[in-house]
């Protein structure tokens, strides 16, 4: 018999997502709450059919790349480059003052100094999906807040890079055990390096080479060509940032989406991939919700309580007050504020470093992730209390 894992897990996904999804609709609640239902109704903590969680968090990957490809679509190098002096300090301060936050929660409940400093990184990433998701549903991509949202978004994806290529070199004085990584010095350096070629032949060669090709596909005058030129495009660029100079892989495709959007076709781009990012940003949601485990609420409810406050209330008030003390105005302190108000992709793959390097104990992945996915259900609710714009 033929393996049908994938087979297995995609329907499962899909069909539990759309029941939820309807669900949702009818409570009149986001429907990404129905989405993380469906995961938690096919994942390994409740009876019933279960799917395999690697395959679903790959195929949320997906969705992840196309996501950021599609916001590079929207947003030039002008656009980010106009919001730095907005985004690296208030990056930085939040990162601080959350690492501090982890430390401090960390020392309380006896984890270890080392488990703090991965709980401060934790707690200061914001989700990629659901923050592009609700500035979509607001049609705020292309808007001040928007682009500052984006800006810090990709700021954080360079800082974790950095983080984890660091970490397991530093694991040992942190209190866990060594990894592989070497040298921290000269691992950062090798990371930069390959960042900075890759960031130029982007720009240089890139500009030139994926927009001649997207005219070829178009001269055929096949659609589907043309779409999947645009997925190759995305998948690829990404996949060689990601495996192949360990950066990221929503990095890579957000780099490919920016140079798109130069050429003559990229509304067509952003058009023809739409709903390969809605149905695979559905399977995101799907496999966040197979990470939690129920129980963590009776285990360790305050734990929970405690985190997901840090998250959906301490980071937003911090990042709107970081913003003002930039100068912004109080509607676009507020919308950056509200939609950082979850943790998301990264966070998880920190929580797993920790884990394999002896940083977290086994102890703090439960609640973490619970903590998670109150904040994700959370956010959108946050965001219907946002002014409507005039």
């Amino acid at each position: 018999m033929h393996d049908n894992t994938l087979i297995k897990t995609v329907a499962a996904a899909f069909v539990y997502a759309l029941a939820g999804g309807f669900l949702a609709t009818r409570l009149r609640v986001p429907p990404l709450l129905g989405y993380l239902l469906a995961g938690m109704a096919v994942g390994p903590f409740t009876p019933g059919i279960i799917v395999d969680s690697h395959i679903a968090g790959q195929l949320a990957e997906i969705g992840v790349i196309l996501l950021m490809f599609g916001v590079g679509l929207h947003i030039s190098i002008r656009d980010l480059l106009s919001v730095r002096a907005i985004v690296v300090p208030g990056a930085l301060v939040q990162l601080l003052v959350a690492v501090g936050v982890g430390i401090g929660l960390a020392e309380f409940w006896h984890w270890g100094f080392g488990a703090g400093l991965i709980l401060g990184f934790t707690l200061s990433i914001a989700s990629t999906v659901v923050l592009l998701r609700a500035l979509e549903a607001s049609g705020s991509i292309g808007s001040r807040p928007g682009q500052i949202a984006i800006g810090w978004l990709v700021l954080e994806d360079l800082l974790t890079v950095v983080v984890l290529v660091g970490l397991p070199a530093l694991a040992p004085i942190l209190g866990g055990h060594a990894g592989p990584g070497g040298d921290v010095l000269t691992a950062l350096e090798i990371v930069l390096g390959k960042l900075a070629a890759f960031v130029t032949v982007m720009l240089v060669a890139g500009s030139r080479v994926l927009p001649w090709l997207l005219a070829q596909a178009v001269r055929t005058g096949s659609r589907e060509m043309f779409t999947l030129s645009v997925m190759a495009i995305a998948l690829g660029v990404a996949f060689v940032s990601a495996e192949l100079l360990g950066l990221s892989y929503a990095l890579g495709a957000f780099f490919a989406g920016i140079v798109i959007n130069a050429s003559d076709h990229s509304q067509r781009a952003q058009r023809d991939t739409q709903p390969l990012q809605d149905v695979f940003a559905v399977l995101f949601f799907v496999s966040v919700g197979m990470l939690f485990d129920p129980a963590v609420l009776l285990d360790q409810p305050l734990r929970v309580l405690a985190l997901t406050a840090a998250i959906v209330i301490g980071k937003p008030v911090l990042t709107y007050l970081t913003l003002r003390a930039c100068r912004q105005p109080a509607g676009t302190a507020l919308e950056v504020a509200v939609g950082r108000g979850q943790i998301g992709e990264f966070s998880f793959i920190l929580i797993g470093v920790g884990l394999q390097l002896g940083l977290l104990p086994a102890e703090a992945q439960a609640p973490i992730l619970g903590a998670a996915l109150l904040s994700i259900t959370c956010n959108p609710f946050l965001f219907r209390l946002l002014p409507k714009p005039r």
